[in-house]
């Protein structure tokens, strides 16, 4: 018999950024499951106090991340295939530990829960990993949408995504280097890559740990900004031991 995967998109950080419906699959799950990275106990105990909020006396099983070796795609001058190769591996372990985890505990025919920040199909891996594991075991996968990270970053500055009647474009900071800059969500760079490829005059929209305590917001030309931006950036990930940050690049 079949379980179900409830892949639940839980916003960038705020608790209130939690939908309804999130809340009622949370509430639906036999066990909500978290892949916990060493580095980054805080994010652990921020799904858990979400789950002590909105869905009390569910179990949450920890399941420790496999780690991921990143030397061999650092940069974005490396090969795409490296890089990919390097995820699909990553992946497969993922998918590996969440497999036995799920049968251990949660029954046929009940719900295995996931948390996922933002929403699930913007730049995380979650349903691809599920894809992976009902190749081991029957999983029928049902997706509750969440607040983005997008939708944080422009509300936390009160901006519109794009100006009227221009496209966005959402990449990562491994191809910004193939973009006009005319409104680009930029996520998953970890250099700033953004210093090498814009204009000094373009405007650069920057946050982090958004909706959190410990939110980080700047703005401004980047040729005045982006140095800070980049330092702010290592600063709070050495002090945090993980950061997760998003911004937007606007051409005058």
């Amino acid at each position: 018999m079949s379980r179900t995967a409830l892949v639940i998109g839980i916003g960038a950080g705020d608790p209130s950024h939690v939908t309804l419906g999130a809340v009622d699959a949370m509430r639906a799950a036999d066990a909500l499951f978290v892949l916990e990275k060493a580095t980054a106990s805080s994010l652990t105990a921020m799904r858990q106090a979400l789950v002590d909020r909105h869905a009390p006396g569910v179990r949450v099983v920890l399941v420790p991340d496999p780690p991921r070796d990143r030397s061999a795609e650092h940069g974005a001058s490396q090969p795409d295939g490296a890089y990919a190769a390097n995820v699909s591996s990553w992946h497969d372990a993922r998918a590996a530990a969440l497999a036995a985890a799920i049968v251990e505990h949660v029954p046929e025919g009940g719900s295995a829960g996931f948390l996922v920040w933002g929403d699930p199909s913007l730049y995380d891996s979650t349903l691809r990993v599920l894809d992976r594991v009902s190749a081991v075991i029957p999983l029928a996968p049902k997706v509750i949408p969440g607040i983005t990270s997008v939708q944080a970053l422009t509300a936390a500055h009160a901006i519109l995504l794009n100006r009227v009647g221009e496209p966005i474009h959402i990449t990562t900071g491994r191809r910004l280097h193939e973009d006009d800059g005319r409104n680009t969500v930029v996520m998953l760079d970890a250099d700033c890559t953004f210093r090498e490829t814009a204009r000094p005059d373009d405007h650069v929209y920057w946050g982090a740990y958004l909706g959190t305590p410990d939110e980080i917001l700047l703005d401004g030309a980047v040729g005045e900004v982006g140095e800070l931006i980049a330092r702010t950036r290592a600063e709070a990930r050495e002090k945090h031991g993980w950061i997760m940050d998003v911004y937007l690049l606007r051409r005058p």
